[in-house]
């Protein structure tokens, strides 16, 4: 079985690759550079470390490696979208973008495509059953990624391995130190790739400006603050706000008039809601329960967390509804709700919250 191993220079990767060589397979790696630079550099994805890493481990396996580019399909696919979502007034989320247009999608389409499987170093399963394979929750409950995954398609998710997902991010530590990889302690990466070391409001500000706006009490209607432009900020929110008397959370925002409301308090009532309507719904695999009269019973989530929600499915045509006992914090329009089955097990797809 040909294997395209997706290496990143990260230990996770790492260790997909002495697993598939133990396992008795001999993968071609592939590091993928998908951040853009601009002409002055205001964009930058610093990859050497990662791609000296990389060769280290190809070498280590004596493993054929090759480095290819999508900046310009990762700029068109995720950065324009992250941009234009936020310019919106929504919260985007590029990873998932970049999971199925990029690594499984254009990567399938210019050089996975000559292999049998693509191997990533994602917490997350593949569960096959009546001859279909599902994406599934990893063992690590606090590294699972499958929220990340949750907009591949029933082709990418058929051909994915995920060769550390049945063990817990300690077990994939100790197997590098034991193989005595230099990246067996390194740091997980954090943030989005294509901003490199630029920090996200300073990316945002390039692109969208700044615009003063007023920040309201939402229980009383007082002006409490100002903000710099409703892009900066999410439902949800907490930090960044730099106002006193708190803590704050942002509540929702009015792009027309360039206003923020917030909530003051440790947990208050309004940032809690009971329904959760979706547009776009996308099945992995297939649609589960198709044009369906009654309510279904899941779990999902709405950020990436550990945490599972319980709840009920609606569907009126093309839209979805979720609904739970259970109070829904930080409901933020543009962002993915993942939808799980109720044994919080099988990954069944994701709808962007409206």
């Amino acid at each position: 079985m040909e294997i395209a191993a997706l290496v990143s220079g990260g230990v996770d990767s790492s260790v997909v690759v002495h697993l598939l060589k133990e396992a008795g397979y001999d993968p071609v790696i592939f590091y993928i550079r998908i951040g853009k630079e601009e002409k002055d550099g205001y964009l930058d994805c610093p990859a050497e470390e990662d791609i000296e890493m990389t060769r280290f481990i190809a070498k280590k396996y004596g493993c054929r490696m090759e480095i290819v580019s999508l900046h310009e399909e990762y700029w068109d696919k995720v950065v324009s979208y992250t941009i234009e979502s936020v310019k919106q007034g929504l919260t985007p989320n590029p990873d998932m973008m970049c999971n199925r247009y990029i690594k499984f999608g254009c990567f399938e389409e210019k050089w996975g495509k000559d292999f049998d499987k693509i191997a990533t170093g994602h917490y997350a399963t593949t569960t096959k059953t009546d001859e279909k394979i599902w994406l599934s929750t990893a063992k690590d409950p606090l590294k699972d990624q499958t929220d990340f995954l949750a907009q591949i398609t029933n082709l990418q998710i058929s051909k994915l391995m995920f060769p550390i997902g049945r063990l817990l991010k300690s077990e994939v530590r100790v197997i590098a130190a034991a193989q005595k990889l230099p990246n067996a302690q390194r740091k997980d990466s954090q943030g989005i790739c294509f901003l490199g070391k630029i920090n996200y409001n300073d990316f945002i500000e390039r692109y969208l400006g700044r615009r003063v706006g007023p920040v309201v009490n939402f229980e009383t209607g007082k002006v409490v603050g100002t903000h710099n432009g409703y892009w900066f900020h999410t439902i949800g929110q907490r930090k960044g706000l730099g106002m006193s008397g708190g803590p704050w959370f942002v509540i929702k925002k009015d792009i027309q008039t360039n206003t923020i409301f917030v909530s003051n308090g440790y947990d208050p009532e309004a940032q809690y809601g009971k329904t959760v309507c979706l547009q776009d719904f996308h099945f992995i695999t297939c649609d589960v329960w198709g044009a369906f009269v009654d309510k279904k019973e899941v779990t999902f989530k709405l950020r990436h967390t550990p945490e599972f929600t319980h709840g009920y499915l609606r569907r009126t045509g093309d839209l979805y509804t979720l609904s739970s006992g259970e109070k829904i914090q930080g409901i933020a329009p543009g962002q993915f709700a993942v939808i799980y089955d109720n044994k919080r097990r099988l990954c069944y797809g994701s709808g962007v919250i409206q």
